[in-house]
């Protein structure tokens, strides 16, 4: 028995010294932060090389150096293929010390990289990604959703609308995962609030023809025409209905997911008065307009919040660094989670236990082109949403890590 307790003592303690030499070998190479984004697909506008620069110029703020070494910053593009993420993010994390990946926009290759990052015990800040899913059943120790969620999205523009007398409604949503939850999220509120959906149709990503969606939406005589999905997608979509003549008809349509860019490209003249929700904006306060210029500089035009979210997401990590000494994923997360999240864009912000950041946003109508007097003066502020109204209650989380104070 004797010899047995000295064998197991001899045991804990090699495997105390090989963790603390992994750690420190870890903290030797400096901090490795990976950006996994899409650079060419219906969502490299909002993300792709602008989410690259918005990283950079965290990095930029930090010193360009953690715990003594240099911050290194790769990227990739995952091409919405959740295999193709994963392999990634598997890659960085084993082969090219990656200590955290940012950005990844598309709902379903963020699960499959947090199911990566939840393997490797590696960090996973997501900015661009909406599912509830990340928090709440497929939540993890090791990953923070950081800007938004489509319950969020759905809850301040869906109450709007439905309160402005916009009771029955139809959905026009992406084929995947982030589209399916939007569409459930919005379809709830619009319920909650004393609306109907008359009905929901989804399209594949990155479809060209919308007539045969938006023929279905004419038919079913809603009132507004929701549109639940991102990018490219929601452009073509409001153009195509404005050639299908929705407006002229009486349709009024409601962009769960619009981003700057997309405005951008639409033009005030076609998205005027269309409600929308935002964590973000860059023209919010005198912080987030110096960031904007100098991001502008480098991308050409102010960040969408997306691009917003991998600022503040990387700025706190790396402050977190700091702050805990190394680089070691638990030892990081709980000094995320217990400092105060201190960027311009984030608006009375803290991390839950489930590893969503809770935030106020802004209820925003998009102007008139009368109203607008500046490039990338897009959008009139309605109210500020606190942060409470637009998360669920921990007390009906599905994450597992409530029940364990948001411990591995």
């Amino acid at each position: 028995m004797k010899t047995h307790m000295l064998r197991s003592r001899a045991a804990l303690g090699l495997c105390l010294a090989l963790a603390a030499f992994s750690a420190s070998a870890n903290d030797a190479d400096g901090v490795k932060i990976g950006v996994l984004t899409d650079m060419a697909g219906v969502t490299a506008d909002a993300t792709g090389k602008g989410s690259v620069e918005a990283a950079r110029l965290a990095i930029e703020e930090m010193g360009g150096s953690a715990l003594g070494k240099p911050i290194t910053l790769i990227s990739g593009d995952h091409q919405h293929r959740p295999d193709i993420g994963s392999g990634m993010a598997r890659k960085w994390y084993d082969a090219d010390g990656v200590d955290v990946i940012v950005d990844v926009p598309n709902s379903a290759v963020a699960l499959a990289v947090q199911g990566v990052a939840r393997e490797k015990k590696k960090l996973l800040l997501v900015s661009s990604a909406g599912t509830t899913a990340l928090s709440q059943a497929q939540c993890s120790p090791y990953g923070i959703q950081w800007t938004y969620t489509t319950y969020a999205l759905s809850r301040g523009t869906a109450t709007a609308v439905v309160n402005e007398g916009g009771k029955r409604w139809f959905i026009l949503a992406s084929d995947y995962a982030f589209g399916k939850q939007l569409a459930a999220d919005t379809q709830a509120v619009v319920q909650a609030h004393g609306g109907e959906v008359a009905g929901t149709v989804y399209h594949p990503l990155n479809a060209s023809d919308f007539a045969s969606f938006l023929l279905q939406a004419q038919a079913s005589k809603a009132q507004i025409i929701a549109i639940a999905n991102a990018g490219g997608d929601t452009i073509s979509a409001i153009k195509q209905a404005a050639e299908f003549g929705i407006a002229a008809g009486g349709q009024k349509l409601a962009a769960m997911l619009l981003l700057l860019t997309d405005v951008h490209s639409l033009g005030l003249a076609v998205a005027q008065h269309t409600y929308l929700t935002v964590p973000s904006y860059w023209d919010m306060n005198d912080g987030t307009r110096a960031f904007t210029r100098k991001f502008q500089q480098r991308v050409g035009h102010p960040p969408t919040f997306l691009q917003a979210g991998v600022y503040g997401s990387v700025r706190h990590y790396l402050r977190a660094v700091q702050a805990a000494g190394t680089t070691d994923a638990d030892a990081v997360m709980a000094k995320m989670k217990s400092l105060p999240i201190n960027d311009p864009f984030s608006l009375h912000a803290h991390i839950r236990a489930d590893g969503l950041v809770v935030r106020d946003m802004l209820l925003a109508q998009v102007k008139t082109p009368a109203q607008s007097t500046q490039p990338w003066d897009y959008y009139q502020v309605v109210r500020t949403i606190p942060g409470d109204d637009l998360a669920w209650p921990l007390s009906q989380s599905e994450c597992p890590l409530v029940r364990q104070g948001g411990r591995p």
